[in-house]
């Protein structure tokens, strides 16, 4: 057997437990700063909250899904673990930065890995602008929201509101506009990783707006700023015949059947 030191995580599932009592007969459980590896039991959720919880030890994370799609995860081959893990390929993640501001100036920070959100959080449709550094990206947008998307979360929700898939190494982030009443036509823009972007609420007071960082929510948002923070990177493991890279590449052709 190869020589590992693993640390498991479960989801708080029926389909995660089951595996819980087994894995944990057959293997120990290491703490997470002695361990090789972290090894994940849920779904893309569960791995977003386990990267944020236990990404400060700078472990390499596999994920086996137990969920729906599992696009951060792999496939669920018991016999094959080990050799699995072996043979598993290295995908360096960074993750965004988001620090908000408030209608009372509270600041707010979190990190996300897949996407930051604003949306209007009343019956009103939200007013924002957007600028790229200095540079006005858009003067007004009145929509339901609008995403900020990584390469790893641009097959997510970004995908689903017709955002552009992006590659691992394109170095790009995805604006994308959510549902938008005016400019009606916008599908968004694609800028560099390196760019600062800010979201400014143009009323605070009648079209007030909530910023989700991956699945942290905070309110009456006045201002958020998004950036690429270099110093923080996750370690993701996934099976060399079904990497993150080929994943992506699979929703670029993927045809929808209803």
């Amino acid at each position: 057997m190869i020589n590992k030191k693993f640390h498991f995580v479960f989801d708080k599932t029926n389909k995660a437990n089951q595996q819980k009592n087994k894995f944990l007969k057959k293997y120990k459980n290491y703490d997470p700063h002695k361990a090789d590896t972290i090894i994940v039991f849920g779904g893309d959720g569960f791995m977003l909250q386990t990267l944020k919880k236990l990404g400060k030890f700078n472990k390499a994370f596999y994920g086996i899904n137990m969920g729906t799609y599992g696009f951060l995860m792999n496939k669920f081959e018991s016999k094959k673990f080990i050799e699995n893990i072996a043979k598993s390929k290295l995908v360096n993640i960074s993750a965004l930065q988001m620090i908000a501001k408030n209608k009372n100036n509270i600041v707010k920070k979190c990190i996300a890995i897949n996407e930051i959100s604003l949306f209007r959080q009343s019956k009103q449709t939200a007013s924002l602008q957007i600028k790229k550094g200095k540079s006005i990206v858009m003067k007004k947008l009145t929509s339901d929201g609008v995403l900020i998307s990584t390469p790893a979360g641009s097959t997510a929700y970004n995908l689903s509101v017709h955002g552009p898939i992006l590659s691992l190494n394109s170095q790009k982030l995805a604006i994308t506009p959510i549902s938008p009443f005016r400019p009606r036509r916008w599908k968004g823009c694609v800028v560099s990783d390196k760019s600062v972007i800010s979201i400014n609420n143009l009323n605070i007071n009648k079209r007030p707006v909530s910023v989700v960082a991956d699945n942290v929510e905070f309110r009456n948002i006045k201002s958020v700023k998004i950036y690429i923070n270099r110093k923080i990177k996750f370690n993701l493991l996934y099976d060399s015949r079904n990497s993150l890279n080929q994943k992506i590449k699979i929703e670029q052709v993927r045809k929808e059947i209803y």
